[in-house]
């Protein structure tokens, strides 16, 4: 993450977290006003119902992003969600062609808790990788790999892959990168997420046996042998997203017996037993159109984060709703930022003072970007 040096703030964070919701929120909707079109409060889905009700856009991650970075007024962006989003958010805000239009002038993305990190994104580090590539070219030629990370990852890796001739992934998009991939080279580096890697890569007909993963923390190559490398098709990252890996199978067989009829519905960053086991899966776009487009009466069982599936609850009281886990599991980092964080950070950046500022370096962005626009191509 990178992270912008700024001037002292004004105000501390400590007297924000004993104020009441409703005063926290009126202080919020204060700067609002005051700032206009120039600010834009962006919440990713996963959010507190009471962030996700202050924020003038709500979305995907990318998404959230490209919205942004449209918006000819936009000279803020408070960004709820967690770091590589606020990076993302600030690598489109600020291309070049963007700044060009505003004469040179940056768009200030702040983090309003930088403890807000992403567990997965975290479990793939630069150096890591940059080890995993030079070890790779020992055994295979890394000419005929394409690396593809997944978007939950720092701006770091997106910009490896942007100078290694590889692309950016979402979720929805996970199928047309690994084609373009294929298209270009016999073999797939996937980063940070092996269970996307492996459920999408799997629905393309490439066998288990040809999907080792990497583990960072193995001695020599990744924990795999030379043969296994050798034969792969799609090298996997020994990563995965804290909530969805927690999905089990028993919690499929256990809502089915409990509710006959209902329907599993699961984001494809789950482990492939319970991936292969749902019927239905997606994004968590697809995730929302699906349940809006249903008909009334249709029983769900949705493994994805409990915020996102309380709120579709509350949405869609014609639907009965229900999390596929008998256990509960939040994003604890999503969580991290709440009204007070935003309150603060807020009126922090209205004083002039602005705190947890997230800028990109130019280089990194430059090669971010470039993963980032292929990425575009195959959508």
């Amino acid at each position: 993450m990178t992270i912008a040096a700024p001037p002292a703030p004004q105000f501390a964070l400590q007297p924000y977290k004993s104020l009441s919701n409703d005063e926290l929120q009126q202080r919020i909707d204060k700067v609002r006003q005051q700032l206009g079109s120039r600010l834009l409060i962006l919440g990713h889905h996963y959010q507190q119902d009471e962030v996700i009700a202050l924020a003038d856009l709500s979305g995907d991650s990318y998404q959230l992003s490209q919205m942004a970075a449209a918006s000819a007024d936009c000279r803020y962006i408070a960004f709820c969600g967690v770091h590589f989003m606020a990076e993302t958010a600030d690598i489109l805000a600020n291309r070049p062609e963007k700044l060009a239009e505003r004469h040179g002038e940056r768009v200030q993305v702040v983090l309003p808790d930088l403890a807000a990190g992403c567990s997965m994104a975290d479990m793939a580090g630069i150096r890591q990788i940059e080890s995993a590539w030079d070890q790779l070219a020992e055994v295979i030629d890394t000419e005929d790999i394409t690396p593809v990370t997944y978007i939950n990852s720092a701006a770091s890796l997106k910009a490896f892959v942007g100078r290694h001739g590889g692309i950016v992934c979402t979720s929805s998009n996970a199928k047309a990168a690994l084609e373009w991939a294929f298209a270009r080279t016999s073999r797939v580096m996937f980063f940070p997420d092996q269970h996307l890697g492996r459920n999408t890569a799997t629905g393309m007909g490439i066998p288990l046996e040809q999907m080792p993963v990497w583990d960072p923390y193995a001695d020599e190559l990744g924990g795999s042998t030379e043969e296994q490398i050798k034969n792969s098709r799609v090298i996997l990252w020994k990563g995965h997203c804290s909530v969805h890996q927690m999905f089990r199978p028993e919690h499929v067989a256990l809502a089915r017996k409990n509710h006959p009829g209902i329907k599993i519905l699961v984001h494809p960053e789950c482990p492939r037993e319970v991936f292969e086991l749902a019927d239905e899966s997606g994004s968590t776009g697809k995730i929302i159109k699906t349940v809006e487009a249903a008909p009334p009466g249709t029983k769900w069982s949705i493994g994805t984060e409990l915020h996102l599936v309380n709120r579709l609850k509350q949405q869609h009281p014609e639907q009965e709703i229900h999390f596929l886990s008998p256990v509960v599991c939040m994003c604890a980092t999503m969580y991290r930022i709440d009204l007070a964080h935003l309150a603060w950070s807020l009126e922090n950046l209205a004083a002039g003072t602005p705190v947890n500022i997230i800028e990109v370096d130019e280089e990194t962005s430059k090669w971010s970007l470039v993963a980032l626009e292929r990425m575009l191509e195959v959508q």
